[in-house]
Protein backbone atom coordinates (compact mmCIF):
# COMPACT_ATOMS: atom_id res chain seq x y z
CA UNK A 1 0.00 0.00 0.00
CA UNK A 2 1.55 3.66 -0.48
CA UNK A 3 1.36 4.45 3.28
CA UNK A 4 3.38 1.87 3.83
CA UNK A 5 6.14 3.64 1.85
CA UNK A 6 5.29 6.91 2.95
CA UNK A 7 7.38 9.34 5.17
CA UNK A 8 5.46 11.65 7.21
CA UNK A 9 4.83 15.18 8.06
CA UNK A 10 3.09 16.18 10.68
CA UNK A 11 2.08 19.60 11.20
CA UNK A 12 0.22 21.43 13.87
CA UNK A 13 -1.71 24.55 11.79
CA UNK A 14 -3.06 26.81 14.85
CA UNK A 15 0.63 26.56 16.68
CA UNK A 16 2.61 26.66 13.40
CA UNK A 17 0.72 29.52 12.23
CA UNK A 18 0.05 31.62 14.72
CA UNK A 19 -3.51 31.56 15.58
CA UNK A 20 -4.59 32.92 18.81
CA UNK A 21 -4.98 30.04 21.40
CA UNK A 22 -8.70 31.02 22.20
CA UNK A 23 -10.52 31.73 18.58
CA UNK A 24 -11.34 35.07 18.22
CA UNK A 25 -13.62 34.37 15.95
CA UNK A 26 -11.58 37.03 13.45
CA UNK A 27 -11.59 35.78 10.14
CA UNK A 28 -7.81 35.19 8.78
CA UNK A 29 -6.29 33.46 6.22
CA UNK A 30 -2.88 31.53 7.73
CA UNK A 31 -3.47 28.47 6.75
CA UNK A 32 -2.52 29.97 2.91
CA UNK A 33 1.78 29.73 4.98
CA UNK A 34 1.47 26.47 4.65
CA UNK A 35 1.92 26.83 0.88
CA UNK A 36 5.41 27.99 1.84
CA UNK A 37 6.47 24.90 3.27
CA UNK A 38 5.95 23.01 0.60
CA UNK A 39 9.85 23.82 -1.48
CA UNK A 40 10.79 22.73 2.31
CA UNK A 41 9.04 19.40 2.38
CA UNK A 42 9.92 18.51 -1.27
CA UNK A 43 13.80 18.91 -0.66
CA UNK A 44 13.07 16.82 2.79
CA UNK A 45 11.46 13.66 0.68
CA UNK A 46 8.46 13.89 2.97
CA UNK A 47 5.73 12.85 0.71
CA UNK A 48 2.80 12.95 2.79
CA UNK A 49 1.44 15.53 5.32
CA UNK A 50 -0.60 15.04 8.45
CA UNK A 51 -2.57 18.46 9.35
CA UNK A 52 -3.62 17.84 13.02
CA UNK A 53 -7.52 19.89 13.51
CA UNK A 54 -8.35 22.42 11.32
CA UNK A 55 -12.15 22.90 11.94
CA UNK A 56 -14.02 24.96 13.78
CA UNK A 57 -13.05 25.03 18.06
CA UNK A 58 -12.72 26.69 20.58
CA UNK A 59 -9.19 26.45 21.63
CA UNK A 60 -6.44 23.49 20.61
CA UNK A 61 -8.83 21.90 17.77
CA UNK A 62 -9.85 19.29 20.02
CA UNK A 63 -12.85 20.65 21.23
CA UNK A 64 -14.43 21.10 17.76
CA UNK A 65 -17.64 22.95 17.43
CA UNK A 66 -18.13 22.44 13.59
CA UNK A 67 -16.69 19.79 11.61
CA UNK A 68 -17.61 21.31 8.29
CA UNK A 69 -16.24 24.66 8.55
CA UNK A 70 -12.75 25.26 8.46
CA UNK A 71 -11.30 27.58 12.04
CA UNK A 72 -11.55 30.83 10.96
CA UNK A 73 -8.33 31.39 12.72
CA UNK A 74 -7.04 29.49 9.87
CA UNK A 75 -9.01 30.67 6.68
CA UNK A 76 -12.21 29.30 4.93
CA UNK A 77 -12.82 26.39 2.34
CA UNK A 78 -11.40 27.90 -0.50
CA UNK A 79 -8.16 28.32 0.99
CA UNK A 80 -7.76 25.26 2.42
CA UNK A 81 -8.86 24.15 -1.18
CA UNK A 82 -5.37 26.05 -2.24
CA UNK A 83 -3.20 24.25 0.26
CA UNK A 84 -4.09 20.59 -0.62
CA UNK A 85 -4.47 21.07 -4.05
CA UNK A 86 -0.73 23.06 -3.65
CA UNK A 87 0.42 19.77 -1.70
CA UNK A 88 -1.10 17.21 -4.18
CA UNK A 89 0.38 18.92 -7.22
CA UNK A 90 4.50 18.79 -5.40
CA UNK A 91 3.49 15.22 -5.24
CA UNK A 92 2.22 15.44 -1.26
CA UNK A 93 -0.44 13.24 -0.16
CA UNK A 94 -2.73 14.72 2.62
CA UNK A 95 -3.86 13.40 6.19
CA UNK A 96 -6.73 14.99 8.16
CA UNK A 97 -6.66 14.63 12.03
CA UNK A 98 -10.30 13.31 12.66
CA UNK A 99 -12.23 13.95 15.86
CA UNK A 100 -14.76 11.61 16.57
CA UNK A 101 -14.54 10.50 19.97
CA UNK A 102 -15.82 14.05 21.51
CA UNK A 103 -16.78 17.58 20.24
CA UNK A 104 -17.03 20.89 22.19
CA UNK A 105 -20.32 22.30 24.26
CA UNK A 106 -20.62 24.71 21.50
CA UNK A 107 -21.32 22.21 18.92
CA UNK A 108 -24.69 22.63 17.19
CA UNK A 109 -25.90 19.35 18.23
CA UNK A 110 -24.95 19.92 22.51
CA UNK A 111 -26.00 23.26 22.26
CA UNK A 112 -29.88 22.49 21.26
CA UNK A 113 -29.52 19.78 24.35
CA UNK A 114 -28.59 22.55 26.51
CA UNK A 115 -31.37 24.49 24.69
CA UNK A 116 -34.42 22.06 25.06
CA UNK A 117 -33.15 19.33 27.30
CA UNK A 118 -35.46 16.00 27.08
CA UNK A 119 -37.27 17.15 24.38
CA UNK A 120 -34.17 18.08 21.99
CA UNK A 121 -33.66 15.88 18.96
CA UNK A 122 -29.98 15.32 19.52
CA UNK A 123 -30.48 14.17 23.38
CA UNK A 124 -29.45 10.39 21.70
CA UNK A 125 -26.07 11.72 20.27
CA UNK A 126 -24.69 12.00 23.60
CA UNK A 127 -24.45 9.92 26.94
CA UNK A 128 -26.73 11.93 28.88
CA UNK A 129 -28.50 11.73 32.52
CA UNK A 130 -30.89 14.02 33.42
CA UNK A 131 -30.91 13.12 36.69
CA UNK A 132 -27.38 14.38 37.46
CA UNK A 133 -25.12 17.51 36.69
CA UNK A 134 -22.18 18.92 35.12
CA UNK A 135 -19.56 20.93 36.25
CA UNK A 136 -21.00 23.65 34.09
CA UNK A 137 -24.60 23.49 35.99
CA UNK A 138 -26.22 22.21 33.58
CA UNK A 139 -28.96 20.04 35.32
CA UNK A 140 -27.83 16.92 34.01
CA UNK A 141 -24.78 14.75 33.66
CA UNK A 142 -22.33 13.50 30.08
CA UNK A 143 -20.21 11.62 29.44
CA UNK A 144 -16.74 13.31 28.22
CA UNK A 145 -13.16 12.80 27.77
CA UNK A 146 -11.02 11.80 30.53
CA UNK A 147 -12.82 13.59 33.07
CA UNK A 148 -12.91 17.07 30.60
CA UNK A 149 -16.54 18.31 30.59
CA UNK A 150 -15.49 20.89 28.43
CA UNK A 151 -15.12 17.66 25.65
CA UNK A 152 -18.64 15.99 25.61
CA UNK A 153 -18.37 12.51 24.25
CA UNK A 154 -20.58 11.27 21.05
CA UNK A 155 -22.40 8.46 21.16
CA UNK A 156 -21.14 6.47 18.40
CA UNK A 157 -23.87 3.59 18.69
CA UNK A 158 -25.99 6.74 17.45
CA UNK A 159 -26.60 5.49 13.44
CA UNK A 160 -27.55 9.22 12.96
CA UNK A 161 -23.86 10.21 14.93
CA UNK A 162 -22.77 7.82 12.89
CA UNK A 163 -24.37 9.10 9.69
CA UNK A 164 -23.08 12.53 10.52
CA UNK A 165 -19.47 11.68 10.72
CA UNK A 166 -19.55 9.68 7.69
CA UNK A 167 -20.78 12.64 5.32
CA UNK A 168 -18.28 14.35 7.00
CA UNK A 169 -15.48 12.42 6.17
CA UNK A 170 -17.30 11.86 2.25
CA UNK A 171 -17.29 16.03 2.41
CA UNK A 172 -13.63 16.63 3.65
CA UNK A 173 -12.60 13.62 0.76
CA UNK A 174 -14.68 15.12 -2.02
CA UNK A 175 -13.65 18.75 -1.09
CA UNK A 176 -10.04 18.29 -0.08
CA UNK A 177 -9.10 15.45 -1.63
CA UNK A 178 -7.59 13.75 1.26
CA UNK A 179 -5.78 10.32 1.55
CA UNK A 180 -5.99 9.72 5.16
CA UNK A 181 -7.28 10.14 8.70
CA UNK A 182 -5.46 10.23 11.67
CA UNK A 183 -8.40 9.14 14.33
CA UNK A 184 -7.77 10.94 17.68
CA UNK A 185 -8.18 9.16 21.14
CA UNK A 186 -8.60 6.02 18.74
CA UNK A 187 -8.46 4.14 21.75
CA UNK A 188 -11.76 5.28 23.08
CA UNK A 189 -13.70 4.98 19.72
CA UNK A 190 -16.17 2.21 19.83
CA UNK A 191 -14.78 -0.99 18.23
CA UNK A 192 -18.05 -1.01 16.08
CA UNK A 193 -17.58 2.54 14.59
CA UNK A 194 -14.26 1.50 13.74
CA UNK A 195 -15.65 -1.25 11.63
CA UNK A 196 -18.24 0.42 9.95
CA UNK A 197 -15.83 3.60 9.34
CA UNK A 198 -13.27 0.93 7.41
CA UNK A 199 -15.91 -0.41 5.48
CA UNK A 200 -17.66 2.92 4.63
CA UNK A 201 -13.60 4.12 3.19
CA UNK A 202 -13.20 1.17 1.76
CA UNK A 203 -15.89 1.99 -0.48
CA UNK A 204 -13.75 5.11 -1.93
CA UNK A 205 -13.05 4.80 -5.28
CA UNK A 206 -9.08 5.30 -6.22
CA UNK A 207 -6.09 3.94 -4.08
CA UNK A 208 -6.94 3.31 -0.95
CA UNK A 209 -7.99 4.76 2.15
CA UNK A 210 -5.58 5.35 4.73
CA UNK A 211 -7.01 4.93 8.91
CA UNK A 212 -3.80 5.76 11.01
CA UNK A 213 -5.32 5.67 14.95
CA UNK A 214 -4.00 6.99 17.93
CA UNK A 215 -2.84 4.83 20.44
CA UNK A 216 -1.14 4.99 24.04
CA UNK A 217 -1.12 1.50 25.19
CA UNK A 218 -2.36 -2.13 24.73
CA UNK A 219 -2.08 -4.79 22.35
CA UNK A 220 -2.39 -2.56 18.92
CA UNK A 221 -4.12 -5.92 17.39
CA UNK A 222 -6.82 -4.80 19.13
CA UNK A 223 -7.18 -1.76 17.10
CA UNK A 224 -4.81 -2.33 13.65
CA UNK A 225 -6.52 -5.07 12.05
CA UNK A 226 -8.12 -6.45 8.45
CA UNK A 227 -11.14 -4.93 9.84
CA UNK A 228 -10.35 -1.85 11.22
CA UNK A 229 -7.46 0.45 11.20
CA UNK A 230 -4.18 0.09 9.12
CA UNK A 231 -1.66 1.71 11.41
CA UNK A 232 -1.59 3.29 15.05
CA UNK A 233 1.04 5.15 16.91
CA UNK A 234 3.69 2.97 18.50
CA UNK A 235 4.02 4.58 21.88
CA UNK A 236 6.16 1.99 23.26
CA UNK A 237 8.73 2.12 20.67
CA UNK A 238 9.28 6.25 20.63
CA UNK A 239 9.66 6.16 24.75
CA UNK A 240 12.32 3.19 24.19
CA UNK A 241 14.16 5.23 21.52
CA UNK A 242 14.48 7.81 23.30
CA UNK A 243 15.02 5.91 27.05
CA UNK A 244 17.54 3.72 25.37
CA UNK A 245 19.96 6.57 23.98
CA UNK A 246 19.56 8.44 27.22
CA UNK A 247 20.85 5.29 29.47
CA UNK A 248 22.39 3.88 27.55
CA UNK A 249 21.05 0.76 27.18
CA UNK A 250 20.28 -0.31 23.75
CA UNK A 251 18.81 -3.73 25.37
CA UNK A 252 15.42 -1.75 26.03
CA UNK A 253 14.50 -0.53 21.99
CA UNK A 254 15.91 -3.94 20.84
CA UNK A 255 13.52 -5.94 23.23
CA UNK A 256 10.24 -3.85 21.75
CA UNK A 257 11.45 -3.99 18.35
CA UNK A 258 11.76 -8.17 18.65
CA UNK A 259 8.59 -7.92 20.87
CA UNK A 260 6.71 -6.22 18.15
CA UNK A 261 8.27 -7.27 14.64
CA UNK A 262 10.74 -10.28 15.36
CA UNK A 263 10.60 -13.51 13.36
CA UNK A 264 9.40 -15.59 16.52
CA UNK A 265 5.66 -16.82 16.35
CA UNK A 266 4.69 -15.08 19.73
CA UNK A 267 6.26 -11.15 17.86
CA UNK A 268 3.33 -9.16 18.33
CA UNK A 269 2.46 -7.22 15.18
CA UNK A 270 5.35 -8.69 12.42
CA UNK A 271 4.10 -7.57 8.81
CA UNK A 272 2.02 -4.67 10.57
CA UNK A 273 3.53 -0.80 9.95
CA UNK A 274 2.87 1.00 13.10
CA UNK A 275 3.61 4.88 12.75
CA UNK A 276 6.87 5.19 14.30
CA UNK A 277 7.86 8.71 15.59
CA UNK A 278 10.47 10.49 18.05
CA UNK A 279 7.91 13.54 19.04
CA UNK A 280 4.42 15.03 17.76
CA UNK A 281 2.37 17.52 19.30
CA UNK A 282 1.53 15.77 22.53
CA UNK A 283 4.82 15.38 23.80
CA UNK A 284 7.94 17.15 24.76
CA UNK A 285 10.60 17.85 21.49
CA UNK A 286 13.00 14.69 21.33
CA UNK A 287 15.89 17.80 21.09
CA UNK A 288 14.62 18.59 24.65
CA UNK A 289 14.05 15.38 25.53
CA UNK A 290 17.71 13.36 24.36
CA UNK A 291 20.61 14.49 26.68
CA UNK A 292 23.33 14.64 24.36
CA UNK A 293 21.87 16.43 21.59
CA UNK A 294 24.73 15.39 19.33
CA UNK A 295 23.23 12.05 19.30
CA UNK A 296 20.09 13.52 17.26
CA UNK A 297 21.22 12.24 14.18
CA UNK A 298 21.67 8.66 15.52
CA UNK A 299 18.13 8.68 17.02
CA UNK A 300 16.60 9.66 13.41
CA UNK A 301 18.87 6.71 11.64
CA UNK A 302 17.03 4.25 14.44
CA UNK A 303 13.96 6.26 13.11
CA UNK A 304 14.31 5.67 9.33
CA UNK A 305 15.54 2.32 9.67
CA UNK A 306 12.88 0.33 12.17
CA UNK A 307 10.23 -1.12 10.97
CA UNK A 308 7.24 1.06 10.21
CA UNK A 309 6.16 3.89 8.93
CA UNK A 310 8.59 7.11 9.54
CA UNK A 311 7.02 10.49 11.02
CA UNK A 312 8.52 14.00 11.69
CA UNK A 313 7.00 16.53 13.67
CA UNK A 314 7.42 20.25 11.89
CA UNK A 315 10.89 21.93 12.96
CA UNK A 316 11.96 19.18 14.68
CA UNK A 317 13.87 18.62 11.73
CA UNK A 318 16.11 20.94 12.31
CA UNK A 319 16.87 20.45 15.94
CA UNK A 320 13.81 22.75 17.75
CA UNK A 321 13.27 22.36 21.35
CA UNK A 322 9.68 22.44 23.51
CA UNK A 323 9.10 20.98 26.55
CA UNK A 324 5.02 20.97 27.71
CA UNK A 325 3.61 23.71 29.46
CA UNK A 326 -0.29 24.03 30.82
CA UNK A 327 -1.83 24.25 27.18
CA UNK A 328 1.05 22.26 25.28
CA UNK A 329 2.06 25.96 23.09
CA UNK A 330 5.73 25.67 24.04
CA UNK A 331 5.70 22.11 22.08
CA UNK A 332 3.09 23.72 18.88
CA UNK A 333 5.19 27.06 18.53
CA UNK A 334 4.98 29.77 15.47
CA UNK A 335 7.50 28.41 12.78
CA UNK A 336 7.10 31.58 10.17
CA UNK A 337 10.23 29.90 7.90
CA UNK A 338 11.56 25.72 8.25
CA UNK A 339 15.31 26.03 8.87
CA UNK A 340 17.67 23.80 7.23
CA UNK A 341 20.96 22.99 9.07
CA UNK A 342 22.99 19.74 8.89
CA UNK A 343 20.66 17.60 11.05
CA UNK A 344 18.01 18.21 8.55
CA UNK A 345 20.55 17.74 5.81
CA UNK A 346 21.37 14.44 7.66
CA UNK A 347 17.73 13.42 8.20
CA UNK A 348 17.04 14.50 4.14
CA UNK A 349 19.80 11.91 3.27
CA UNK A 350 17.67 9.49 5.67
CA UNK A 351 14.90 10.18 4.08
CA UNK A 352 16.40 9.08 0.48
CA UNK A 353 17.88 5.71 1.61
CA UNK A 354 14.98 4.84 2.93
CA UNK A 355 12.64 5.78 -0.26
CA UNK A 356 15.16 3.80 -2.36
CA UNK A 357 15.34 0.51 -0.47
CA UNK A 358 12.36 -1.12 -0.34
CA UNK A 359 13.52 -3.51 2.61
CA UNK A 360 13.53 -0.27 5.07
CA UNK A 361 9.47 -0.53 4.58
CA UNK A 362 8.90 -3.82 4.02
CA UNK A 363 11.61 -6.01 4.97
CA UNK A 364 11.62 -8.49 8.61
CA UNK A 365 13.19 -7.63 11.51
CA UNK A 366 16.87 -9.51 12.86
CA UNK A 367 18.94 -8.75 15.76
CA UNK A 368 22.49 -9.06 14.64
CA UNK A 369 24.28 -7.44 17.55
CA UNK A 370 23.79 -5.44 21.38
CA UNK A 371 25.50 -4.35 23.82
CA UNK A 372 24.46 -1.51 25.89
CA UNK A 373 25.90 1.13 24.02
CA UNK A 374 25.93 -0.08 20.36
CA UNK A 375 23.44 -2.40 18.37
CA UNK A 376 23.20 -3.74 15.11
CA UNK A 377 19.85 -5.00 13.41
CA UNK A 378 19.04 -6.03 10.04
CA UNK A 379 16.26 -5.53 7.88
CA UNK A 380 15.80 -7.74 4.77
CA UNK A 381 12.86 -7.72 1.78
CA UNK A 382 13.28 -10.18 -1.73
CA UNK A 383 17.34 -10.60 -1.35
CA UNK A 384 18.22 -7.04 0.07
CA UNK A 385 19.69 -7.38 3.12
CA UNK A 386 19.96 -3.55 5.20
CA UNK A 387 21.92 -3.22 8.58
CA UNK A 388 21.84 0.07 10.94
CA UNK A 389 24.78 -0.50 12.98
CA UNK A 390 25.25 2.34 16.03
CA UNK A 391 27.53 3.12 18.42
CA UNK A 392 26.56 5.67 21.12
CA UNK A 393 30.22 5.12 23.26
CA UNK A 394 32.82 7.47 23.52
CA UNK A 395 35.19 4.90 22.78
CA UNK A 396 35.32 2.52 19.42
CA UNK A 397 33.72 -0.58 19.56
CA UNK A 398 33.97 -3.81 17.59
CA UNK A 399 30.97 -5.99 17.34
CA UNK A 400 30.93 -9.61 16.55
CA UNK A 401 28.27 -10.04 14.16
CA UNK A 402 28.72 -13.79 12.71
CA UNK A 403 28.90 -12.60 9.13
CA UNK A 404 31.40 -11.89 6.20
CA UNK A 405 30.53 -10.03 3.38
CA UNK A 406 31.33 -6.86 1.65
CA UNK A 407 28.91 -3.99 1.95
CA UNK A 408 28.53 -0.33 1.65
CA UNK A 409 28.07 2.52 3.56
CA UNK A 410 24.67 4.69 1.99
CA UNK A 411 25.25 7.12 4.05
CA UNK A 412 29.03 7.83 3.10
CA UNK A 413 29.37 5.98 -0.26
CA UNK A 414 32.42 3.59 1.67
CA UNK A 415 32.80 0.16 0.43
CA UNK A 416 33.90 -2.16 3.56
CA UNK A 417 34.15 -5.73 4.26
CA UNK A 418 32.87 -7.39 6.91
CA UNK A 419 35.07 -10.39 8.74
CA UNK A 420 32.87 -11.84 11.69
CA UNK A 421 33.13 -8.14 13.30
CA UNK A 422 32.12 -4.66 12.55
CA UNK A 423 33.51 -1.80 13.77
CA UNK A 424 32.19 1.90 14.97
CA UNK A 425 34.02 5.00 15.93
CA UNK A 426 32.98 6.42 18.68
CA UNK A 427 29.42 8.48 18.45
CA UNK A 428 28.62 7.19 14.98
CA UNK A 429 26.28 5.18 12.57
CA UNK A 430 26.42 3.38 9.85
CA UNK A 431 23.77 1.94 7.21
CA UNK A 432 25.08 -0.79 5.07
CA UNK A 433 23.69 -2.58 2.20
CA UNK A 434 25.06 -5.94 2.29
CA UNK A 435 26.47 -7.44 -1.07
Amino acid sequence: MWYDESVIYQIYPLGAFGAPFENDHVQAHRILKAKEYIPHLQKLGANTVLFNPLFQSVTHGYNTTDMRKVDERLGTTEDLQEVTEALKEAGIRVIFDAVFNHVGREFFAFQDVLKNREASPYKHWFHIDFGGNSSFNDGFWYKNWEGYDELVSLNLKNPEVVRYIFDTVDWWKKTFGISGLRLDVAYCLDQDFLRQLHDHVRSFEGEPFFLLGETLHGDYNTWVNEAMLDSCTNYECYKGIHSSFNSRNFFEILYSFNRQFGKDPWCLYTGKHLLAFVDNHDVNRIASVLEKKEQLPLVYGMLFTMPGIPAIYYGSESGVEGVKNENDTAIRPEIETLEWNDLTDRIARLIEIRKAEPALSYGDYTQIALTNTACVYQRSHEGDTIWYAVNIDEAPVTLQVGRQADAADLLTGENICIDQTLELAPGSMKILKLQ
